[in-house]
């Protein structure tokens, strides 16, 4: 019982400080903030794949599967975002030239 108040202790501090750290992040550092999201949330697959490898009972199966699926959803939905983020910030070549007293 106490190990459970403890993980909860710590998800919610880690909750609390993720946000406050994530709200004081100037807005020219989202795009590289999010590139290294992705990374994590590769991370988190590999090991979500993991514990789907090692499960033994149907609900280990799916929760592991569900893991697996959310995961890879959350890390192509964050590369969709990052390269549209990016687009945004790409220099448009066709672009007409800025004339004056036209």
């Amino acid at each position: 019982m106490m190990t459970d108040l403890l993980y909860l202790y710590i998800f919610v501090l880690a909750a609390f400080v993720g946000y406050e750290v994530i709200s004081r992040v100037p807005v020219i550092l989202h795009t590289p903030l999010m590139s290294g999201s992705n990374f994590v949330h590769g991370v988190v697959l590999v090991g979500a794949m993991w514990a789907l490898a090692h499960a033994t009972t149907p609900l280990q199966l799916v929760l592991g599967f569900l893991a697996v699926l959310l995961g890879a959803a959350n890390a192509a939905g964050g590369y969709v975002v990052t390269e549209r983020m990016l687009g945004m910030f790409a220099t448009k070549s066709d672009a007409k030239p800025v004339t004056k007293g036209a």
